[in-house]
C-alpha cells in the first residue's frame, strides 16, 4: 500500500530570506479497477480506501448498487513484469446474477485525478441508470444556518490536508448535521467514491438522508455521484458547472454552492431549503 504522504526537498523563500527543508506533499499514485477480470478505468488517486473508491466507482456507474451485489475486492498480484504487487491495481468481483453494463472501448477509460470521467455521456445516461429517484419520504428540511456551519466542520476534520494543503474532501452529514463520515483524496470524485463505496461496504444505500459537502466545486460528474447514491442535498464550498445544475434541476436533487460563511447560492430543489425561516430572520 502506497503511503498517503511523501517528503520533497524544497527551497523556501520568505521576505527575501532563502532556505532549504523537506515539505509534506500529498500523494498521487495511478489505481487500475478492473471489474471481473477486465480492466475498467484508470485513475489518478491519494492511495488508502482503495476498496471503497473502487466500489464506489461502481455504484456511479450503474455497475453495484446494494452490499449484495459486491462478491469481493482484492488487490492483483503479479501486476508487474517481475510479479510484484504494487497495490495499484485492485479487481472487482460482482455476486452472481448481477447483471454487467457493457463495457465498450468507450467505457475503457482514463479518469484524472481532477476531472472524472471525462466525456462522460450525460443527462439521458445518468437518469436510465440511476436506480433510486431522490425522493425523501417526509422531505429533508435544511436549515441555512446549519449548511453554513458545515464547512469549517468539514475543515476541521481533514487530517491530512492540515500537513499538505492539497487535498479535496467529501463528507456525509446527517439531516441534523452530524458527521457521520468523511474521506480525503487529491481527487474530489474519488473523495466521492470513497464515501459512497463505504456506504455501499456498511449497507446504507441509498444514502436518502444524507447531505454531501464537498471541499471545491460540484461538477456533472459530483452530481452524477451524488444522484446515483441517492443523496438529496449536495453542498459545495465553490461553484456548479450549468451541467450539475441541469442535472440536479432534472433528477430533484438540491444543490448548493459557494457555501461560504453566512452566504450560499440554491441553484436546484430549493424546497428543502428553509428560506422561509431565513427571509423571517433578516
Amino acid at each position: 500500500m502506497g503511503r498517503v504522504t511523501e517528503r520533497r526537498k524544497v527551497i523556501r523563500i520568505r521576505d527575501g530570506a532563502i532556505s532549504t527543508r523537506p515539505d509534506t506533499l500529498v500523494a498521487e499514485e495511478p489505481l487500475e479497477i478492473r471489474l471481473n477480470g477486465k480492466p475498467l478505468a484508470i485513475t489518478m488517486r491519494t492511495p488508502g480506501d482503495d476498496f471503497a473508491l473502487a466500489a464506489g466507482f461502481l455504484v456511479s456507474e450503474g455497475v453495484l448498487a446494494e452490499q449484495s451485489d459486491l462478491q469481493n475486492i482484492v488487490y492483483c498480484a503479479g501486476a508487474t513484469v517481475d510479479g510484484s504487487n504494487t497495490y495499484n491495481v485492485v479487481d472487482v468481483r460482482t455476486a452472481p446474477g448481477v447483471t454487467i453494463p457493457d463495457i465498450t472501448l468507450e467505457r475503457n477509460v482514463y479518469t484524472t485525478s481532477s476531472c472524472g470521467l471525462c466525456g462522460k455521456a450525460s443527462l439521458d445516461a445518468v437518469r436510465t441508470t440511476a436506480r433510486w429517484p431522490i425522493a425523501d419520504t417526509p422531505p429533508v428540511r435544511v436549515e441555512p444556518e446549519l449548511l453554513a456551519s458545515l464547512p469549517d466542520r468539514l475543515r476541521a476534520a481533514q487530517r491530512v490536508f492540515d500537513r499538505t494543503g492539497g487535498l479535496h474532501a467529501a463528507a456525509r452529514f446527517s439531516e441534523a448535521g452530524e458527521l457521520l463520515d468523511i474521506r480525503e483524496d487529491v481527487g474530489r470524485h474519488n473523495a466521492v467514491d470513497k464515501l459512497v463505496g463505504r456506504a455501499l461496504q456498511s449497507g446504507d444505500l441509498p444514502l436518502s438522508r444524507a447531505i454531501l459537502l464537498v471541499s471545491g466545486r460540484a461538477s456533472f460528474e459530483l452530481a452524477q455521484k451524488a444522484v446515483m447514491a441517492g443523496i438529496p442535498v449536495l453542498a459545495a464550498v465553490s461553484a456548479p458547472s450549468s451541467l450539475a445544475v441541469d442535472l440536479a434541476a432534472e433528477t430533484g436533487l438540491t444543490l448548493v454552492g459557494f457555501l461560504r460563511g453566512s452566504s450560499m447560492n440554491v441553484y436546484a430543489g430549493e424546497d428543502r431549503i428553509a428560506l422561509r425561516t431565513a427571509a423571517a430572520q433578516a
